[in-house]
């Protein structure tokens, strides 16, 4: 009684009345109120069973109230019904009940979704007697599972059935307990496969196993209870039997006792619902025992119904009725049968209602209870966080900084982390902080800023083993963002943990920022980047490329030969089916080798070598290293060397497309022989012969017309003007030019003087034979033009002749052979004035005009031809003239004719006035070589 009374009362259940439905007028309802003589109830499948002694017309009923209290009852036995059970799964009702006076009691089942003449179909009935002695029925119970059903006697002895209850022929019957004592109780347990029986008597306990073969059994006390004194409790209380006792409650595990409370007080009912112990018991008046300990009390008597919440220790409600006959649950509600026929309700509150029903519990800070009420009524999430947060302030005001911290961890995920996270900034209190931040992390629920300030906690407490485990939790247990936990570490200085963190994650970005600029492991990160895919390890060597180069630049230059190539990452990260190498642009790299000529160069090579097809740009860059080192070094051997490396380069035909530049880099770097390479192979004849103009070397300038002078004529004009400029005694050129131009007769004779006359040194010597050669072929070629007048003059008179004649007298044709055929002609001929005469068909065959001679149209089509082009050239320029005169823009039609060549002359290179200086001279010169270009193309 004293842990009774130290219980704390609250009042969880409203109690009312069950009234008849208010009329059409609305006038209040009268309480409801049951037939008489009701014995025995039950409930299940939304309604109330009762059954009752009474007998009307010699008829028993057994009674079903629904919801909307319309009463309906059939006939099931003739004297009385004893026991009811309600399947709460099936809709099957058993009863135990007699027919005729004396111990002759009868089972029941009823098929209650059956009818049978409007009645439930009633499919088996069986005498309950255990063996062939009679004796009354105690106790009854079902399995859900309707393969079970125990009854229990009197005379302490239970017959188990097994098999289909509902049937006669599927199920076996047999007496599973004797003794001497009367049953009172009986409770099928269903653990998994498990089935257990428990039977209690007043004076023992038994546990049954009735899945396993001859029903092993142990008895678990000594001392029982009186009838409806037991129970199976729910999952809540771990199917526990109950067995309320005058002194204690009970409960009983299969093989074991379990926990007990001290109620005392002679108990008549005991049920369990939701969670809720139920107990009637006699008020403390109570009269004397029965020979039942649980015998039902006097019509007098009053009864205290109790409902206990075992868990949290607390009585939910408690209340005195008169003589109750039962408590049925059903609709979510209590429902107490008194003696009188009415039937009470009652209605448990909802949780926050009782929360706010028990305030006083806030108020004397007995959180822990409010907790466990608040958890076994299933209150939300939010509900419990608040008293969580409550109960946490409530200690953080104490000074109770470890316990409020537990609380305030139980709130995660509905409080706000900043309310708490506020309270404990101070120093003092950075554990209890790092406690939470952890959790909070755990649940995955911490942002940027929690896992800052969760590091920086670390980091203030120096406590590595701690940090060390936080960042090295796999994904699955804790989230935190990486990139900033990266961030923190670094700037505190935990580069080790930096790194590890960077790595797992694969932030290469942040690991390689951390190895280079923090740690200065200039290696290590090479060997990174090579175990990197292809794309990142391309875009981190850009990026950081020259400071590797700087530091490490053997081993940079061999990871850019290898990603430039025929990459493969070194720990094969690629993944599978990745079994051809990328390749890099080589030239993009470049850049990286600012400072590093020596490993640039080999670079460059590698890379022309292993790949003939690399981007210009590295062609371009290796000439002009080539052409830099050629120029400084100062060792002849070595500088002949790297001469004909770059000059090897240059004719390696890769620069056809960039000509231009690699022209630029020859000249920046006076690379002579390159120079005249490319001037010839750009076919800039006229420049090969300006430079050695300019070097004043006069063989090369002989060699030059010579090797291209057919290719280009004015070459030889140019030599001319070239050697008349000069002082000096050039007259061996001279002679070897003029001797040139006369064989190919490329200058007048007068032009040549003129060219020469500006050389002071060059006398009439110097021309005399090529003046007489001239003047001599002149003469003859005149001796050959007259001749050749002389005899156009001769045939011109005979041809005038001949066609004076053919005027004036007949042609007589006398061909005899066919000028075609050569054979003999034949009628039809044909014959032309010329003298040619051919058969028809041969002149039809190859003539291509019917008025003239086959044999003469060649050369008669030639004439023609001269004739036409004098005639056009005559025209062309009295067109001219003509167009000149007419037209408004006469400037533009000179450039007109212009452009078709009509006024294309010979430019000549002459002596410049004296007193020029000679960077006039060559400027000129150069001038008068463009402008002659141009005009050739």
């Amino acid at each position: 009684m004293a842990a009774y009374l130290q219980w704390r009362r609250f009042v969880f259940f409203d109690r009312e009345t069950v009234k008849e439905p208010s009329g059409p007028d609305g006038v209040c309802a009268k309480p409801f109120t049951l037939p008489p003589g009701i014995a025995v109830c039950d409930s299940g499948r939304g309604s109330l069973v009762f059954g009752d002694i009474l007998c009307e017309g010699g008829r028993c009923q057994i009674w079903f109230l629904p919801r909307s209290l319309q009463l309906s009852s059939f006939q099931a036995y003739k004297l009385r019904v004893t026991h009811l059970y309600q399947l709460k799964q099936h809709s099957i009702l058993v009863s135990v009940g007699e027919d005729e006076e004396g111990i002759n009691p009868l089972v029941k089942v009823w098929n209650l979704e059956k009818r049978d003449g409007g009645n439930p179909l009633c499919t088996r009935i069986f005498p309950a007697i255990p063996g062939n002695k009679p004796t009354v029925v105690s106790c009854l119970t079902v399995h859900e599972n309707l393969n079970f059903m125990a009854i229990g006697f009197a005379d302490g002895s239970v017959v188990l059935t097994k098999g289909d209850i509902t049937r006669d022929r599927h199920s076996k019957t047999q007496i599973l307990h004797e003794g001497s004592y009367p049953v009172t109780g009986l409770a099928f347990r269903q653990s998994g496969k498990t089935t257990h029986l428990f039977v209690v008597t007043t004076e023992n306990i038994q546990s049954y196993m009735l899945s396993v073969k001859d029903y092993p059994h142990l008895e678990l006390d000594t001392h029982g209870c009186g009838l409806r004194c037991s129970s199976l409790s729910d999952p809540s209380q771990d199917l526990q039997f109950i067995v309320a006792g005058n002194e204690c409650v009970y409960l009983y595990q299969p093989d074991e006792r379990g926990p007990c409370f001290a109620f005392e007080g002679q108990k008549l009912i005991v049920h369990w619902y939701r969670g809720y112990l139920i107990i009637v018991s006699k008020d403390r008046k109570t009269s004397p025992k029965s020979e039942f300990a649980g015998n039902e009390a006097q019509n007098s008597d009053k009864q205290v119904l109790n409902i206990y919440d075992l868990c949290n220790k607390f009585i939910a409600y408690s209340s005195i009725f008169d003589d109750i006959v039962d408590v049925l649950a059903e609709w979510g509600s209590l429902y107490v049968l008194t003696r009188d026929g009415r039937i009470h309700v009652l209605q448990e509150k909802d949780t926050q209602t009782k929360l706010e029903a028990c305030k006083y519990i806030f108020l004397k800070n007995l959180f822990e209870m409010a907790i466990n009420l608040a958890k076994s009524h299933h209150l939300d999430s939010d509900g419990l966080s608040e008293i969580f947060r409550q109960y946490g302030d409530h200690l953080y005001n104490k000074g109770n900084h470890d316990g409020a911290i537990q609380q305030y961890i139980r709130t995660i995920g509905k409080l706000e982390p900043s309310y708490v996270i506020r309270k404990f900034l101070d120093a003092q209190r950075i554990h209890n902080l790092t406690a939470y931040l952890q959790m909070l992390h755990l649940q995955s629920l911490a942002n940027a800023d929690h896992t800052t300030l969760l590091l920086n906690c670390y980091t203030k407490l120096k406590d590595s083993s701690k940090l060390e485990e936080f960042i090295k939790t796999s994904e699955s247990e804790v989230h935190f963002d990486v990139e900033t936990a990266i961030k923190v570490l670094r700037q505190a200085g935990y580069y080790s943990h930096a790194v590890y963190l960077a790595e797992k994650h694969e932030h290469h970005e942040w690991y390689l920022k951390i190895q280079l600029e923090d740690i200065k492991n200039y290696q290590e990160a090479l060997h990174y980047i090579g175990k990197l895919p292809f794309e990142q390890a391309e875009s981190n060597m850009k990026r950081y490329g020259k400071i590797l180069m700087h530091h490490v630049p053997n081993e940079t230059t061999e990871l850019l030969k290898i990603l430039c190539t025929d990459y493969m990452p070194s720990g094969g990260n690629e993944g599978p089916g990745m079994l051809e190498g990328k390749k890099a642009n080589s030239e993009e790299f470049i850049p990286v080798f600012a400072n590093n000529s020596r490993e640039l160069k080999a670079f460059l090579e590698h890379m022309t070598e292993v790949q003939a097809d690399s981007p210009q740009g590295v062609y371009d860059t290796l000439l002009e290293l080539r052409l830099q080192n050629w120029a400084h070094e100062q060792d002849e051997q070595i500088r002949e060397k790297l001469h004909n490396e770059a000059l090897t380069l240059l004719k390696s035909g890769r620069f056809n497309t960039v000509f231009d530049k690699a022209l630029v880099l020859c000249q920046m770097h006076s690379f002579k022989d390159g120079v005249l390479y490319l001037y010839e192979q750009g076919k800039l004849f006229q420049q090969i012969m300006h430079y050695h103009m300019q070097n004043e070397q006069y063989k090369k300038v002989i060699e030059v017309c010579e090797l291209y002078g057919d290719q280009e004529a004015c070459l030889w004009e140019q030599a001319l003007g070239y050697f008349a400029r000069k002082e000096e005694n050039c007259k061996e050129y001279i002679a070897a030019v003029l001797k040139h131009i006369e064989n190919k007769n490329l200058m007048p004779p007068l032009l040549v003087v003129q060219t020469l006359a500006h050389n002071s040194t060059a006398t009439l010597s110097v021309i005399k034979d090529y003046l007489v050669n001239k003047l001599q072929k002149q003469s003859r070629q005149i001796e050959q033009d007259e001749q050749r007048i002389q005899k156009y003059r001769e045939e011109t008179m005979r041809i005038r002749l001949e066609i004076e004649e053919l005027k004036a007298s007949p042609k007589i044709f006398q061909k005899t052979k066919c000028s075609i055929c050569t054979s003999a002609l034949e009628l039809p001929s044909v014959h032309f004035l010329c003298g040619h005469s051919f058969h028809q068909h041969c002149f039809e065959s190859y003539s291509e005009s019917d008025s003239e001679c086959p044999t003469c149209m060649p050369e008669n089509r030639k004439v023609m031809d001269m004739i036409r082009a004098q005639e056009q050239k005559r025209d062309l320029h009295d067109q001219f003239q003509h167009q000149l005169k007419c037209s408004n823009d006469g400037f533009s039609v000179v450039a007109d004719y212009f452009g078709r060549g009509v006024f294309n002359k010979l430019t000549l290179i002459t002596d410049l006035p004296a007193g020029k200086t000679a960077t006039t001279i060559e400027a000129g010169l150069q001038r008068e070589l463009l402008i002659h270009t141009k005009r050739n193309t």
